[in-house]
């Protein structure tokens, strides 16, 4: 809104200064400082209000040092972590950039479910919260929401790559003049924007994947089947990351310190992949308008990091599903937008081995238990920040370790633009 309200106050008055509002590197740092004090504002009064209506955290004894502290914590402090993102986002970025509604509507629907979720268990009393199959199919909604429009929405197209030609002219030895061309020009973009399922694949020479070919077994005209496979890909990112955060939303801040980890890394990949001299430098993918998204993911980590003021151990607040679901949702669309989803195995590995760690705890429980009658288990408890709580390690330590070991990957993330 303040985009347009300066830009309008520039056209009309040329009121001096307005301008600076057309710039993504000073409506970004805006975002992140506006995102921080809406979340630290309006913190410490959700937090009261959901301590006078006695919305605390229902917490299981599982044995685990400091678990029963917890009790009566309040929960549901995703609105705050919501609030925050969606509040700048509003204020400083282009509302007709088809990433930026995509981004928003994701947010919203995604916080709905995690808020009915959480409502159930703390209003409704009820601790199985919303059912697995509603989560699942909220999710794969937006999926749908995202693939279809990330396949049919005339505003979201690529450049290719296109390489000069140079030719040199000279007299033969007829006297005859003659041109001869070669291509060790460097690459640059074609002027024309083409819609495309191509997407960034890590450490391979020639970067890019089509996600079309793999329908090329059907032959000619194989291309225009590609939503076949491409939407379908995209929901299970959705889920899979989704769920993922949910899972690692599990100790003090671990779940927002990965994520604004994550969301630093998303950000710094927005801005090059919209940025046609670095996408030029670095050889990769251009995507015309993706520069605005470093608005939101710039809301999205100062977001975090203000709930991160709340979370931070001991908690006087939890995020619940309504800011776990979001978080990790949002994650998977902005690195669906700017068609690196590929790399979410390494930017998101946190969540990924929590993931796993579920996922090997209950096969091997089960497997074990049909062959032998007694189920046994790899991890002490999963997922996997449980097990080192059980192995006598301190809640902050874990925590701030997990960050570690996500900034790292964050560093492996960027580095593979180059490492090919």
């Amino acid at each position: 809104m303040l985009y347009y309200l300066f830009g309008y106050l520039k056209s009309e008055f040329n009121l001096p200064g307005a301008g600076v509002f057309q710039y993504i590197n000073f409506r970004a740092p805006l975002a992140i400082i506006a995102s921080l004090m809406i979340s630290l504002f309006i913190g410490k009064r959700i937090i009261n209000y959901l301590h006078k209506k006695q919305v605390g955290e229902s917490v299981r004894d599982l044995g685990l040092e400091g678990q029963l502290q917890k009790q009566g914590t309040p929960t549901m402090g995703g609105i705050i972590i919501l609030a925050s993102i969606l509040i700048p986002v509003l204020l400083f970025a282009k509302l007709n950039n088809v990433y930026i509604l995509l981004m928003i509507v994701s947010t919203v629907w995604l916080g709905l479910i995690g808020f009915i979720d959480d409502y159930i268990k703390v209003f409704k009393k009820n601790k199985e919260g919303l059912a697995g199959r509603f989560k699942i199919l909220g999710q794969v909604g937006i999926g749908l929401i995202v693939g279809l429009t990330m396949y049919f929405n005339d505003g979201i197209v690529i450049k290719e790559k296109a390489t000069k030609t140079k030719t040199n002219t000279y007299v033969n030895a007829n006297g005859m003049f003659k041109m001869e061309s070669y291509n060790d020009a460097p690459q640059i973009y074609s002027k024309e924007s083409i819609k495309s399922t191509k997407t960034t694949i890590p450490f391979v020479k020639n970067n890019e994947f089509e996600y079309s070919h793999i329908l090329s077994f059907l032959g000619e005209g194989y291309e225009k089947w590609a939503y076949l496979v491409f939407i379908p890909i995209i929901i299970f990112i959705i889920v899979a990351v989704s769920n993922g955060a949910n899972l690692t939303d599990g100790l003090d801040g671990l779940a927002a310190g990965t994520s604004a980890v994550i969301g630093t890394t998303l950000g710094v990949l927005a801005y090059i992949s919209g940025n046609t001299v670095f996408a030029n430098y670095l050889n990769i993918m251009y995507i015309p308008n993706t520069g605005e998204l470093v608005i939101f993911v710039g809301a999205f980590i100062g977001a975090c990091i203000g709930f991160l003021w709340y979370n931070s151990y001991p908690a006087q607040i939890f995020m619940g599903d309504t800011g776990s679901l979001s978080l990790g949702g949002i994650i998977a669309v902005f690195a669906i937008i700017i068609r690196k989803e590929l790399l979410i195995p390494i930017l998101c590995g946190i969540f990924l081995v929590q993931s796993l760690s579920v996922i090997l705890q209950v096969a091997y429980f089960k497997y074990t238990k049909r062959k032998t009658g007694i189920g046994k288990r790899i991890f002490l408890m999963s997922p996997l920040h449980h097990h080192y709580q059980k192995k006598g390690y301190h809640e902050s330590k874990i925590v701030l370790r997990f960050i570690i070991v996500g900034i790292m990957l964050a560093v492996v993330t960027i580095i593979t633009l180059k490492l090919r």
